[in-house]
């Protein structure tokens, strides 16, 4: 098996959701696109990554919706190097069809008080759905590895959840550590090294914005 030296997972730059959530009403989740300030955010991302990966071989898996996948032509990494694939087991966290924003609203409030993980969104997916989703995907990196001449880097290019459920499966956290985090910002990525002693280790870690608290304890 030839495993990575490095796993990279980028978020998505600013898309028109982030900024003006009405747009739900009238727009699919899936064909959102970047805004200006998203595609600067790629841009720049696409920049350190170029410099970070040099001229290694890269295996891209890229999330199927729009503004995903413009974020990783944002990148402009070397075609020649690449193979890129879409990956919709890397989509965003599924809200419902059309969404009505005071609903959807009043859906994460209720999430906030109920757990991340656990919530299900009506007519859509729970953190855990997610979680299971991307085992799935993982188990298929895995088989991947056994390919001779499998690329030293992969690149995910997905959304905040998304990201932090991977990384939840990866390093196997506890639901209450996952709770604890919060998303990256829109562009930022973290970057999974393969150490001298087998091991990954993330280059920085998850914002937190609060202290975990096992739901093995008393009281």
């Amino acid at each position: 098996m030839v495993r990575p030296r490095r796993i990279v997972l980028v978020r998505h730059g600013e898309s028109e959701g982030n900024v003006d959530d009405t747009v739900y009403e009238r727009e699919p989740d899936h064909a959102l696109r970047l805004t200006p300030s998203g595609r600067e955010q790629a841009g720049a991302a696409g920049a350190r990554l170029r410099e970070l990966f040099g001229t290694e071989h890269i295996s891209a898996y890229v999330s199927p919706y729009r503004r995903t996948l413009q974020t990783f032509r944002e990148l402009r990494l070397d075609p020649a190097r690449v193979r890129m694939r879409e990956e919709p087991r890397l989509r965003e966290q599924d809200w419902g069809n059309w969404q009505d924003r005071d609903d959807v609203r009043l859906q994460k409030a209720y999430r906030d008080a109920y757990g991340h993980f656990f919530y299900r969104f009506a007519q859509g997916e729970s953190g855990a759905d997610v979680y299971d989703r991307v085992g799935s995907f993982l188990e298929s990196l895995y088989r991947s590895f056994e390919a001779p001449d499998h690329p030293e880097n992969v690149l995910l290019v997905t959304h905040g959840l998304t990201m932090r459920l991977f990384c939840m499966r990866w390093f196997h956290w506890s639901v209450a550590e996952f709770e604890a985090l919060s998303n990256p910002g829109n562009g930022e990525f973290r970057v999974l090294m393969l150490g001298p002693d087998g091991r990954y280790r993330m280059d920085r870690p998850f914002e937190r914005w609060t202290t975990p608290e096992p739901y093995d304890l008393d009281g």
